[in-house]
């Protein structure tokens, strides 16, 4: 499936560069309305942002008591694991700053199984949106953060898994990951992750150059399958910007 719109190519200078850029688009995004909602993601990318998001002059500029947060997957641990996404977006800002809890939104992978986990969540979506399809004149994130994986995964969709293919549904439990390290994972859906303003990529680091040529080449990866009905951003550091 193709992007509705051609993806922006952003090439910034560095990893700092990069999360600075990450804050200012978050920042325009969620400002000025009665509620925003952002999904996060996982890996190495975002850290930077998430620590700049908890201290000035970034941390005045985002109204906390109107933004949700939500995470686009997680692995299925314990919120305390390493390896949790929610735990370490709480540990790098949330706590940090006192975002409300009732404006953070986990996967429940204190339930028995992944696809239990899966169904609450997609419950929690619906209940924050307000119905149970979504309208692409209406999206349900105001920004959708997203990572690159050295196969080309983004989110817990993974190459060749069947829930690429999936347009009902928002929310999957994804009992083997296609890669280390491999414990489930809950994932959002392309359709869930699709119904934003804005998707954007967070990519650096010259280990990612050679996936992201591949993606941005048109190879039917999942990354590249990813699409928004917002715009759809790619935000790489010169690292990882493909040559030419």
């Amino acid at each position: 499936m193709a992007a509705k719109s051609p993806p922006q190519i952003v090439v910034v200078e560095d990893a700092p560069a990069l999360a600075q850029a990450a804050a200012r688009r978050l920042i325009e995004r969620v400002s000025g309305k009665d509620h925003a909602a952002v999904a996060l993601t996982g890996g190495s990318s975002p850290q930077r942002l998430y620590r700049l998001l908890a201290e000035e002059p970034w941390r005045s500029k985002v109204p906390w008591d109107r933004v949700h947060w939500f995470v686009g997957d997680d692995r299925f641990v314990p919120e305390n694991d390493p390896l949790s996404n929610m735990g370490a977006a709480r540990r790098l800002f949330l706590d940090r700053v006192g975002a409300p809890p009732r404006n953070i939104h986990p996967i429940a992978t204190d339930t028995n199984y992944p696809e239990g986990a899966a169904r609450l969540y997609e419950d929690d979506l619906k209940a924050f949106y307000g119905a149970d399809r979504l309208d692409p004149t209406r999206p349900l994130f105001d920004l959708v953060l997203m990572g690159l994986g050295d196969d080309g995964h983004t989110a817990s969709l993974f190459p060749n898994s069947p829930a690429l293919e999936e347009t009902h549904r928002w929310v999957l439990g994804i009992g083997r990951a296609g890669m280390a390290p491999f414990v489930p994972r809950v994932t959002l859906t392309f359709p869930a992750l699709a119904s934003t303003r804005e998707m954007l990529f967070l990519v650096d680091g010259a280990d990612k150059r050679a996936i992201l040529s591949r993606v941005l080449s048109g190879e039917d990866l999942p990354a590249r399958r990813a699409h928004a009905d917002g715009d759809l951003v790619w935000l790489v550091d010169r690292a990882a910007a493909p040559e030419g």
